[in-house]
């Protein structure tokens, strides 16, 4: 592995810059003191720093030479609704609040890379530093775009990295095209006819109703979908009743649909109206159906061809070409750096943790940031600057 000398001695400022956002997490558009604290480094590093776009995301610039180029490097910096079950000194302070997935290392990644390359000005361009609020279900990037991103920060393209659990510590994973699932979210409310529940027959079930929705809902992948293509659909709450003798009115049922292709997703919302319209209708009940009616969905996360061979190359600096996996599995999760994606060329990599036996997985309430990958993203990102900003 090639480490810049400079990078390995960032390496305890970044550990303790991850260990402090760890102990402080803030939650989507709530990130008031984590962008401050960002802001703050940033302008000490010497970086044109521009605050509140997407409510609280964070935009450093960094221009050297006269090169024309524009790369934006992008991190997100929010938490999770996780109570920390953790039991180390930096644990989080907030309750009920925790950096379950690795934002707080993404941004230290990030500020190692800026403070580098402000002091090794060894590129001919202009970089963008994106610290973005809100990834986890609320579409920040989206927000920010909105907000005017790319008019204000005109990058030529974008490059995003998130952590990956199981993947060794000093590896990369990379790959053009679909690297994430698109996601969207769908609300189901069933309602029937409440009454006594030892006189069903007086009243219209909606929870019997519900019932054969959901088994309704698990045939669409298997019995729908094109069994060549990727596609996942899950409940994942149902909220009825409050005591046990007596059948609720209305039932609300959520969930989730993933898949790599837009006609994909199409079907799949097409197929849950349908099959949920049919089976009320058949029990005489009333329904309600919203697709995203809190967020809006998040597209696919598709990776462009020269972009991705860029970031497969400043992998490969960093990690030699053993180290870089070129034909990952694309992952079911979803993204909302797909919205930067869709407005720019770019690329998203995924960097190892290490072995999930300790620090668990992803959104664990165990799970905790390796530390000793912050000097290997940072020297991603500045090998990625140098070969793109010649």
């Amino acid at each position: 592995m090639t480490l810049a000398h400079n990078i390995k001695q960032l390496h305890a400022d970044m550990r303790q810059w991850r260990q402090h956002l760890h102990q402080f997490p803030e939650t989507a558009f709530e990130e008031v003191l984590t962008a401050k604290f960002i802001a703050d480094k940033l302008a000490s590093f010497g970086l044109q720093v521009h605050q509140g776009l997407g409510e609280t995301g964070v935009v450093a610039t960094l221009s050297v030479g006269d090169g024309s180029k524009k790369i934006a490097l992008r991190a997100d910096m929010d938490a999770l609704l996780i109570q920390e079950q953790n039991t180390f000194s930096y644990k989080s302070c907030h309750d009920g609040r925790m950096h379950a997935c690795g934002h707080d290392g993404h941004s230290a990644m990030l500020l190692g890379a800026a403070k580098y390359l402000s002091e090794n000005r060894s590129f001919n361009g202009t970089v963008y530093f994106i610290f973005q609020p809100a990834e986890e279900g609320q579409a920040g990037a989206k927000r920010m775009i909105d907000d005017g991103l790319f008019e204000m920060f005109p990058a030529d393209f974008v490059f995003g990295m998130h952590n990956f659990p199981d993947v060794p510590v000093g590896h990369f994973a990379v790959k053009p095209g679909a690297m994430m699932a698109s996601s969207d979210c769908f609300e189901i409310t069933i309602t029937g006819k409440a009454t006594h529940a030892a006189i069903p027959h007086l009243g219209n079930d909606a929870i019997v109703v519900t019932a054969q929705v959901i088994n309704a809902l698990q045939t669409i992948v298997s019995r729908t979908v094109d069994p060549a293509d990727c596609a996942v659909v899950s409940i994942t709450q149902i909220h009825a009743g409050n005591t046990w003798n007596a059948i609720p009115e209305s039932v609300v049922l959520r969930g989730t649909f993933r898949s790599f292709d837009k006609q994909v997703k199409t079907l799949i919302a097409d197929k849950i109206v349908q099959l949920v319209n049919n089976i009320c209708a058949a029990f005489d009940v009333a329904v309600d159906i919203q697709f995203n009616p809190e967020s809006e969905g998040y597209p696919v996360t598709f990776n462009t061809e020269v972009e991705t061979a860029m970031a497969l190359k400043a992998a490969q600096i960093v990690a030699g070409k053993l180290c870089v996996n070129e034909q990952p599995t694309p992952s079911m999760g979803a993204e909302d750096f797909s919205f930067m994606l869709h407005e720019k060329p770019g690329c998203y990599i995924w960097i190892g943790n290490g072995s999930s036996e300790n620090s668990c997985l992803l959104h664990n309430p165990h799970y905790d940031f390796n530390d000793e990958i912050l000097p290997v993203g940072a020297a991603y990102w500045v090998a990625l600057v140098e070969l793109m900003l010649i």
